[in-house]
């Protein structure tokens, strides 16, 4: 099975490349920058008529919204990170919901006023805003880890431990944003840890 990644992993779709080098099976990856001969090439909108990465192409399927992707990839190739129940996949989807919607918004604003933008542009108000609104799901992300011994679902480090992680890269350059929940920072050292993470980052570095 192969499947075709559109994207730089310098978006978003560097979790999507996180979870293909998890699978360990050979796909393709099509650098896809935002932009003219990028996304708003006539060809790639085709596929993503938002004109966003990632995209995933898989037997004949054509999917975007990175989350999402990697839910698709844990089930459609047979990998200790996929469900092994219906009752696993619901809590996969759950967490994954709760990672776009709960923590990636204001992990995202933390990033704005920490790296992305030049030092001038950043507001530390608004970064400390942002970190305070992510203490309650941060804590309840807490509950969940210490409660199944430092995973999300069944035990191991599935699709719910990536997607969650994938935002924490959000919090990278935030130093104590995670010190008041131990058992989510010990997720997130764990998930820098792993080759498949490494892989991705090298990816990143490449461009």
């Amino acid at each position: 099975m192969t499947f075709t990644i559109h994207g730089i992993a310098r978006t978003r779709t560097s979790r999507v490349l996180w979870m293909a080098e998890e699978l360990g099976v050979p796909y393709a990856h099509v650098k896809t920058a935002p932009g003219e001969g990028g996304t708003r090439a006539p060809a790639f909108r085709a596929l993503s008529p938002m004109g966003r990465v990632p995209v995933l192409e898989m037997d004949g399927l054509v999917l975007s919204e990175s989350l999402a992707i990697n839910l698709h990839l844990a089930k459609a190739v047979e990998t200790p990170l996929g469900p092994r129940t219906k009752a696993e996949d619901g809590l996969m989807t759950m967490w994954t919901l709760f990672a776009a919607t709960e923590l990636e918004p204001n992990a995202h604003e933390v990033l704005v006023h920490t790296l992305n933008r030049p030092e001038p542009e950043r507001d530390p108000a608004a970064r400390e805003a942002a970190l305070a609104a992510l203490a309650r799901p941060l804590a309840a992300l807490e509950t969940a880890l210490v409660a199944g011994g430092g995973h999300l679902v069944g035990g191991r480090f599935t699709v719910a431990d990536l997607n969650v992680a994938s935002i924490l890269f959000y919090l990278r350059e935030a130093p104590g944003a995670l010190d008041a929940t131990p058992a989510v920072a010990a997720l997130w050292d764990a998930a820098q840890a792993r080759p498949a993470y490494g892989a991705m980052m090298r990816l990143r570095e490449e461009g």
